[in-house]
């Protein structure tokens, strides 16, 4: 409840500040259409909150809210002459979308071809049978988290990590709450600092607002923002080390470090297109998927060989060939589909005039660094999407050190709460019953120290 509470406040700031925007024939933000679309985006909402509870997947009310809303309002605009600002508005929309989904699904087919070939499977067993202690493997989880997630997505960094943690911390759920808020925490913060590491700072790159290289400005609060919590952390973590029996290493399949180095040239492309021929990056990713598509073609052709003859390099066995298809259909396609719901619902109320209303309260009353450290905290209650895509709808007019700002604090503020980011949740249902909601809130005033902390170091360093 407190999420739809700060959601509404965020999209419903008193009629007094609204104005008109250039799309609206009148003031629809006190409109029926305008009321409506709120309470139908509100509700949709409060389902993607209970999600757990209620089992229905987050992107199927807002997908719903979001064809309801331009409903609304294509009905807003019948009885009047034009009849082109809704459909252009639409198709504005849903190109920010597109490239955003074939962005997004490239990446995800990567990792999910890194995962089919066993090399974070690999990196899980060598950290287990290392033979650390469970502050070693406190430190070394987070800093993995950390330099691994601006590459990776921090989600998936996040149950990498995880899957270490549970198999070394066996009778110590201490050690495996504790080290999952460090986990959380350094996934999210590693993925302020780059294009790659967050859907937030994704969409801030690819609106060209920020190059790539000037998110490195960001790396040295990102870093305070992790070491600061960790420091204190580190003292909750029990000494000694975990008692693991042998086990077999993974052994990575065939390809699976081709495909690494494809990944990296892949990002390498994307970057290089933006930056030197001025092309969307989404066209670099897709080129980067033609990389693994064609060297999939030669793995299939390759295990072919490998099945009809004597040869059989160390890794190979019956899942040995190479689907990129089944790569990706294996793509988090509800996740897709609630980017889509997200984007085009807040900006049908970003038509309607409910985003300039928001823009005037917040940065035009408040000030904009007041503003953005609360984007950062509201994250962590709402969903740093839907706020980073309000605050990127409502263009406020910011200089580079503030927008530099809201991407931290967008990045970061959802490591406050288990349930402000992605990473929290999923890392709440792999370690269910040793990281809750509740052993991650013990810690959340240490986080918040971090992430003050974080704040005054990115104006020491870059103000």
């Amino acid at each position: 409840m407190k999420r739809l509470i700060a959601l509404l406040l965020l999209f419903a700031s008193t009629p007094s500040f609204a104005s008109e925007t250039s799309h609206a024939l009148t003031d629809l933000t006190t409109s029926w259409v305008g009321i409506s679309a709120l309470i139908i985006f509100g509700l949709a909402y409060c389902l993607v909150i209970f999600e757990e509870q209620i089992h229905l997947r987050k992107s199927k009310p807002v997908l719903l809210a979001a064809g309801l809303i331009w409903i609304l309002i294509a009905i807003a605009y019948l009885g009047s002459d034009d009849n082109h600002t809704v459909e252009a508005a639409i198709r504005h929309n849903f190109l920010e979308y597109a490239e955003l989904f074939f962005f997004l699904l490239v990446a995800m087919t990567y990792i999910n071809a890194l995962i089919e070939r066993n090399v974070f499977n690999a990196l899980r067993d060598w950290l287990v049978k290392t033979g650390f202690s469970y502050r070693q493997l406190f430190w070394l989880t987070g800093v993995l988290a950390f330099f691994i997630s601006p590459v990776a997505d921090n989600l998936t960094t996040a149950l990498i990590m995880c899957a270490v943690v549970l198999a070394v911390g066996k009778g110590k759920p201490q050690f495996v709450a504790t080290a999952c808020v460090n986990i959380v925490v350094a996934a999210n913060a590693g993925g302020a600092f780059s294009p790659f590491g967050d859907i937030t700072t994704l969409m801030v790159w690819q609106k060209g607002i920020i190059e790539f290289s000037g998110f490195f400005a960001l790396f040295v609060p990102a870093v305070v923002n992790f070491l600061v919590p960790a420091a204190v952390m580190h003292f909750a973590i029990p000494t000694g080390k975990p008692n693991n029996s042998e086990q077999a290493s993974t052994i990575v399949r065939p390809g699976g470090y081709t495909i690494v180095f494809l990944f990296l040239a892949t990002i390498i492309t994307a970057v290089s297109f933006h930056n030197f021929l001025h092309i969307p990056p989404v066209y670099g990713m897709m080129l980067g998927l033609a990389y693994l598509k064609l060297f999939g073609y030669w793995l299939r052709r390759r295990a072919q060989h490998w099945h009809s003859g004597s040869e059989h390099p160390p890794g190979t066995d019956s899942h040995a060939g190479f689907d990129i298809f089944n790569k990706i259909a294996k793509a988090e396609w509800d996740t897709l589909f609630f980017f889509y719901g997200v984007i085009m619902a807040v900006g049908g109320l970003g038509f309607i005039g409910y985003l300039a209303a928001a823009s005037e309260f917040f940065y035009g009353q408040l000030g904009a660094t007041t503003a953005n450290v609360l984007v950062g905290i509201m994250s962590a209650i709402v969903d740093n999407i839907p706020v980073m895509f309000a605050v990127l709808t409502m263009q406020p007019d910011m200089d580079h050190v503030q927008w530099l700002l809201v991407t931290l604090t967008a990045g970061v503020g959802g490591s406050l709460l288990s349930i402000g980011s992605a990473a929290g949740v999923a890392l709440m249902g792999q370690a269910r019953g040793q990281y809750t909601f509740f052993s991650h809130l013990k810690w959340t005033p240490v986080i918040a120290l971090g992430y003050g902390a974080s704040i005054i170091v990115h104006f020491l360093i870059n103000g």
